[in-house]
């Protein structure tokens, strides 16, 4: 017996090699094709331009008196911008040593001592609680109060007193300059 009985004829070969290259070019067409059909609905969940402003926000700090607060905006939420007096911060500091709802150092909520950030939202019911402006109720521990269920934040946002579970938040924020700050 010769090999030549059991090799298969030349146009088997060819026929095998057209299919296979039919088969792969045919499925990369088809996996191109629905990448670039899938492609739009992708694109589609990106945030928008508009939401993308809004993911951060630069403040000035430089008209900040020591004792003031202002208050920006930031992602549609008001956030307190506190310069705090040499007083304020020792308060604080002393502070952190009383049993507090949700324990939290004062140096662990400022990136800055001076400098408290924090978003203005009372984390009871989600009013925006008063000791912004000057002449507001302060509450018991100087800092703020929200008065619609009567939660007490001390003068690093720490809730003190009232049905508020948590402190209020701090934003991830960060000096840009000695001056300025990113929000968020």
């Amino acid at each position: 017996m010769s090999d030549t009985a059991n090799t298969p004829p030349s146009s088997k070969i060819d026929e095998q090699s057209r299919r296979d290259f039919l088969l792969v070019t045919t499925a990369t067409v088809g996996t191109v094709g629905t990448a670039l059909a899938v492609w739009p609905l992708i694109d589609s969940l990106n945030p928008a331009a508009d939401t993308l402003a809004l993911a951060t926000t630069e403040v000035d700090l430089t008209p900040i008196e020591e004792g003031q607060s202002i208050t920006v905006v930031w992602q549609g939420k008001p956030v307190f911008v506190r310069h705090r007096t040499g007083a304020e911060i020792d308060q604080a500091k002393k502070d952190d040593a009383e049993v507090l709802p949700d324990p939290e150092k004062d140096a662990d909520r400022t990136v800055r001592p001076k400098w408290l950030v924090m978003v203005g939202v009372c984390t009871h019911l989600g009013c925006i609680p008063l000791g912004q402006k000057e002449g507001e109720p302060k509450g018991e521990y100087g800092g703020w109060f929200c008065p619609c269920h009567g939660s007490h934040y001390d003068t690093s946002g720490r809730i003190r007193k009232g049905p508020a579970p948590t402190n209020l938040p701090v934003p991830k924020h960060e000096f840009l300059t000695d001056t300025t700050i990113k929000i968020g």
